[in-house]
C-alpha cells in the first residue's frame, strides 16, 4: 500500500504536522534540531511523522528557508 504525506496545521499550537501515518503511542520521538521533532517507527527507525514548531513565525521571517534533515523519495501515488 502506497503511503501519502498528509500536512496538517494546528493554528492554536502553531505546529505543522507532516504525517505518513497517524501518530501512535509506541513511536519514539527525537528532536532533530531547529525546533523540529521526528516521530520514528519503533522497529525500523523510519521517520513516520514530523512536527515543525512555531511554523507561522518561520513564514513571517523574510529569510524563511525550511530544510528538513531527512531523505525523501517522492513519487506520484497511483490513482
Amino acid at each position: 500500500m502506497a503511503e501519502k504525506l498528509v500536512l496538517k496545521y494546528d493554528q492554536v499550537g502553531d505546529i505543522l504536522y507532516i504525517n505518513k501515518c497517524a501518530p501512535y503511542a509506541e513511536q519514539e520521538s527525537e528532536e532533530i534540531g531547529d525546533e523540529m521533532i521526528a516521530r520514528l517507527n519503533p522497529v525500523s527507525g523510519e521517520v513516520e511523522n514530523l512536527e515543525i514548531l512555531f511554523f507561522s513565525k518561520r513564514l513571517l521571517n523574510a529569510d524563511f528557508l525550511l530544510e528538513l534533515p531527512v531523505i525523501a523519495n517522492l513519487r506520484l501515488a497511483a490513482s
